[in-house]
């Protein structure tokens, strides 16, 4: 079996040890060729190159951001039915995609648990976004952000590239610093229009869903498909994030095996911010109120606005636009896992 292991070198938690431990044990299973990123990019061109040599199995050591290039060469001409197949092992500071997988946070510990997949033959084939913004195309893996989320998201990109460390800290730091200038007052209000998915067994999460909430909440929010709205989070499984080691909850229905789901707020405020991420670290419903449009199981989302709108995806700043269209892919990407 052929494996390619793409290492971003610069990533927060990855080292030449972790390295050289992992691909000597994946050596003694595949026929392994081992590349380093370059910079920015580099890694969607080796996903794309994997798929065209006809690897079996391309394995990224990186953080989110090398997951996002990696799936986004896999996927360039669209999925593949008889592709490479995708693994992950941790080596940035959040790592949100592999541990959504099941897998640990730990390189060391994660090395084992895919070592054992692979050895068993073990995998399954999972969802994955597409997003359209103006004249861009780009897949995700686990989330699309659009309003304060995606302007903190590059406030903490700039901080890094001052050679700051990142952290849960620094992106709570960041958000802080942008509801007290007022940034929350000033987004642009975004056009939302949504379509269900009905995936199998959605329906059955809602009325799960519907039983728990208070009578009449769940289902106003399940039914407001069309809204205005001044910050939208789509999560593709769940968490969202990490607070550290604590998942934070934005969309806790999300799942591999769904359509899109979204959290957005009517209006950003510093008190609704405040009260929707309480609820977003606490277990059960998940966040609700007015404030809050919740929707599960989309097979498309589309916002638009009049204003730029800053946009985030799977943690990276991408810049602003008026139109963004995204799209579920079911059973597009097949992971070791």
């Amino acid at each position: 079996m052929r494996g390619l292991l793409v290492v971003n070198p610069v990533a927060t938690t990855t080292t030449e040890r972790v390295r050289d431990v992992l691909a000597a044990a994946l050596a003694a299973d595949l026929a392994l060729d081992v590349i380093p990123t370059k910079g920015r990019g580099h890694g969607v061109e080796l996903g794309a190159r994997a798929v065209e040599l006809g690897v079996d199995v391309v394995i990224a050591l990186g953080g989110d951001g090398t997951v996002n290039e990696i799936v986004n060469g896999l996927l360039q001409n669209g999925p593949v039915a008889d592709g490479p197949a995708f693994a992950v092992v941790p080596g940035g500071s959040t790592n949100v995609f592999v541990r959504a997988l099941g897998y640990s946070a730990s390189p060391v510990e994660a090395t084992g648990e895919l070592l054992n997949a692979l050895r068993e033959g073990r995998s399954r084939r999972i969802s994955i976004g597409h997003a359209e913004f103006g004249e861009q195309s780009r897949w995700f893996s686990f989330c699309f952000g659009v309003g304060l989320d995606a302007r903190v998201v590059e406030r903490v990109e700039a901080k890094r590239s001052g050679g700051r460390r990142n952290s849960s800290g620094l992106f709570l730091r960041a958000a802080a610093a942008q509801l007290l200038s007022g940034a929350g007052r000033r987004a642009p209000v975004l056009e939302l229009e949504t379509t269900p998915a009905h995936s199998p067994g959605s329906a059955a999460r809602r009325q799960a869903q519907a039983d728990e909430a208070e009578e009449g909440a769940a289902t106003a929010e399940a039914d407001d498909r069309d809204a205005r709205i001044t910050l939208g989070l789509v999560c593709n499984t769940r968490p969202w994030t990490y607070l550290e080691q604590r998942p934070v909850l934005a969309c806790p229905q999300a799942s591999f095996d769904s359509g899109l789901d979204l959290l957005a707020l009517r209006r950003v405020r510093t008190s609704a911010v405040l009260r929707t991420g309480r609820q977003m670290l606490a277990e059960g419903r998940g966040p609700h109120g007015r404030n809050v449009v919740s929707q599960h199981d989309r097979a498309t989302i589309h916002f638009r606005s009049d204003e730029p709108a800053p946009i985030q995806m799977d943690g990276e700043y991408l810049g602003e636009s008026t139109d963004i269209r995204l799209t579920h892919h079911p059973r597009a990407l097949r992971v070791i896992a």
